[in-house]
């Protein structure tokens, strides 16, 4: 599941809106919209994004050949 699909999820719980998100991160619907289609978010972008969700962000990198996650 990639991220836009979780966010789109959450989003749903929320009662939320694609235009609705983007108004409250004061970005434009089609910058956020091409963020979904292409499934690009950086880190920032997370964060403030979850902010506006009311959730947490947990980046997990979790070693291959172990069971060590940092």
């Amino acid at each position: 599941m990639n991220t836009a699909w979780k966010l789109r999820i959450i989003m749903k719980e929320r009662g939320m809106t694609l235009t609705e998100l983007a108004k409250r991160l004061g970005i434009s619907l089609s910058t956020l919209s091409d963020k979904f289609r292409r499934d690009n978010f950086n880190e920032r972008d997370l964060r403030k994004i979850a902010d506006v969700l009311n959730c947490d962000v947990e980046i997990v990198f979790s070693f291959r050949d172990s069971d060590s996650k940092i």
